[in-house]
This record gives structure tokens, sequence and C-alpha cells, in this order.
């Protein structure tokens, strides 16, 4: 959080959100709602609550939900779909995270085979994470859409950088937003508040929303201060979104160049850059490790590979030290 975000929390008003008496929670569900194009919305404390209270509304135990084999409710929620709404996933291997709506044609389940499942979600992820921070194409959002209907399944939108993809394709998030059932994002990340995420979808959805997240131990009290962060974020650090872009493509484009190291700058559209190391003997935990040691801080990603992430605290002149450091590391 930035100087101006802190004094925004520092001045929040304030009360109690489990009885819907907080005016900041609420200024920033009615905000987040008119961006998305829906009814209602709902604040929780992380993008993995938000996206789970989603896929329990959306299914019953039982039911089958279509992921992308690499998406965050799929690799990062510890498995809480089966747990908390007794569900199981269907992964499907996308092209770097973005699914063929032919794909999720062939896997809905056949709808009178009593031993099979029924599909009953899907969830798309925008941008996709594992996918190197891509954005899905509205085109692709569509197709998948009229799969969706055709069938009567619902759809998810876990847009925890939706505005990094709304910022790189020129589209405004209810565009992406107009989809789906439910669609949530987070305040965190690139918007740069220090807790929280947006859950929007109907108001019947929201409802059964709000006491999911009360079961999930969600509901907080003065939670106003952490409204006033997302507030202060969705007013003043969407647009600077594009900084961030930029900045990522300076950092490819400069690791591109530092031998050891396999990366295409093309495929970088937003804020994430993902790179593999190919020098015999080097790990990602091997370059992170010694990165860190000299104040540069990137994620090893898989086996061998790297994820590196611009924001609104990493300049220019940050990048530029990371990429010579880099270098001067993987030099030995």
């Amino acid at each position: 959080p930035t100087k101006a975000m802190r004094e925004a929390m520092m001045a929040a008003v304030v009360g109690d959100d489990v009885f819907g008496e907080d005016p900041s929670i609420n200024a920033l569900e009615e905000k987040a709602a008119y961006l998305m194009g829906k009814e209602a919305a709902l604040f929780v404390p992380s993008g993995t609550m938000a996206n789970q209270i989603a896929i329990k509304v959306l299914t019953n135990p039982g039911d089958e939900v279509i992921v992308e084999a690499g998406a965050h409710p799929f690799m990062y929620e510890a498995g809480t779909a089966a747990v908390f709404s007794s569900v199981q996933y269907r992964p499907l291997t996308g092209h770097r995270g973005i699914l063929d709506p032919a794909a999720i044609q062939a896997a809905l389940r056949p709808e009178d085979d009593v031993h099979q499942p029924r599909t009953r979600l899907i969830c798309l992820e925008n941008t996709h994470n594992r996918g190197g921070g891509t954005v899905y194409p509205l085109a692709a959002v569509e197709a998948i859409r009229q799969v969706a209907l055709q069938r009567r399944v619902a759809m998810h939108l876990d847009g925890a950088r939706l505005f990094n993809a709304a910022v790189a394709s020129g589209l405004a998030p209810r565009e992406y937003a107009r989809h789906f059932e439910t669609v949530c994002f987070c305040l965190s990340k690139g918007l740069g508040a220090p807790v929280g995420s947006i859950l929007t979808g109907s108001r019947e959805h929201i409802h059964l929303a709000r006491r999911w997240r009360k079961a999930l131990g969600g509901g907080m009290r003065q939670a106003g201060f952490l409204a006033a962060a997302g507030l202060y974020a969705l007013d003043h650090h969407v647009d600077r979104l594009a900084e961030d872009h930029e900045n990522a493509q300076i950092l490819a484009k400069g690791l591109a160049g530092v031998p050891g190291i396999d990366l295409n700058p093309a495929e970088v559209e937003t804020n994430l850059v993902i790179f593999r190391i190919v020098r015999p003997g080097m790990t990602p935990a091997d370059l992170t490790g010694r990165l860190k040691e000299r104040g540069v801080r990137m994620l090893p990603f898989g086996p061998d590979q790297i994820r590196a992430v611009t924001h609104l605290n990493v300049t220019q002149a940050g990048v530029t030290r990371a990429v010579e450091t880099v270098a001067r590391v993987m030099a030995g």
C-alpha cells in the first residue's frame, strides 16, 4: 500500500460488516458490482475464498467443474473444492492457459448417464497465472459461453488479475464479466491493496455467497479500513497497470539476452515474466537464492522455471538492476 492509500485507510468510516453496517465496505461492493456489470458484490479476505465460494454457490455435491490444468483453483487452493463443495475438477490442458472451446465441448459429460458426474461449472482464469499472465481473448470467452449455454452449464471467472487483462486488451472489465454468472478479482496484487478480493454476481448468488463466507470464517467486523484501501486502488491504481506491463516487457527483453535463460518476450502480455533456466547445474532455487542475497526477489515456478512480477513498487531502474544482477549471477 502506498502512503496515500494508508492515509485513506486511516480516514475510513467503519461499521459492522457482518450486519451490513460498514459504509466503506458497502461503497466498495457497490462500486465493484457496477464495474463488473453485476447486481451485487461481496468483499472477502482472499481470492481463494472468492473462488471457492463461487464454486459452492454454483454447484451441488457430486458435480464436476471444468478448469484449465494449471488454473489457480486446481493448483493452489488446497483441494478445498473437494472438502467444501464435494465436487471434482476436470482439468484440461490449454495453450498457455487458454482453453479451446472444442476441448470443453468434448469434455462435457453426457446428461443422461447415471455413471458419470454432472458437468455444472466451467472456471476460466484471466489473466492466467501459470500461462504467464496471458489475456483470455474475448472471442474465446464468447465461444466457451455458447458451449455452456447449450448445456445449461454455469461459468465462473477467476479474475484475480482481471484489471491487468482489461488494461492490456483495452476492454472494460464488464465486457469479460458479462459472460459469467460470477466473477471475482483481487484488490491486492497489481492494484496494491494489502488485503482482499471481491466476488460479484446476481443478488441471489451473492446472498448465498454471504452465508458461505460466514461459514468459512470470512465475516469480518470493522473491515472498512481494508475496504478503503480497495476503493483507493480502484480509483487510482488501475490505469497505472500499463506501467507494470511496460516494465515487464523491459525485463523480458533484458532477460532474453542473458545466456542460460530461455524466454520469448513476445509471450509476455501483462506483468508476469516466466522464464526457463537452461544452464546445466543451475536450478531455479539456486538462482532465486543468489538473487535474494543481492536484493532481487523472484519465485521458483517449477523444476526449471522462475516467475518474476512487476508491480507498483518496481521501477524501470529496478528492472534494469534486476536484469544486470541476473546476468552476473548466471555468469558465475
